[in-house]
């Protein structure tokens, strides 16, 4: 893939963690660079971010406090959904990742076409949510 690319998926991983960008406009960044979705893998901490033209890219996650649980709880997944689309002060995606793996989620996938994520246990248990209108 590409090094643009590859800097591109980068920096959107790093503005989530870091909060420089809001998920609108890392959604919109991936997009208006040529990505069609990405996919988080909590039990392999991983990050893959996919371009329609079949190339990807694989990125290391930063760490995160506790394991994925092995009940899904779609509704505490729904609840951090909602705060993170909020965006309220006290919201980082350190701690989404770290509550939603506590609620089950082992990985979601997003797809820009679809408008949708996929949010899956470990079970294959799965949530879905469309993206805001």
């Amino acid at each position: 893939m590409d090094r643009e690319f590859v800097a591109t998926a980068q920096r959107c991983l790093d503005a989530a963690y870091d909060g420089s960008l809001s998920f609108p406009e890392i959604v919109g960044t991936l997009i208006n660079a040529g990505f069609e979705g990405y996919a988080v893998d909590y039990r392999g901490n991983t990050t893959s971010y996919y371009l329609a033209t079949g190339e990807s890219v694989v990125l290391e996650n930063r760490k995160s406090s506790g394991r994925v649980a092995a009940a899904f709880d779609a509704a505490g997944i729904a609840g951090q959904i909602k705060w993170a689309q909020a965006n309220p002060p006290d919201y980082s995606y350190a701690a989404f990742c770290r509550n939603v793996k506590a609620a089950g989620c082992a990985g979601y996938i997003v797809s820009f076409p679809g408008k949708r994520v996929l949010y899956y246990g470990r079970t294959a248990e799965t949530h879905l949510e469309m993206f805001p209108q």
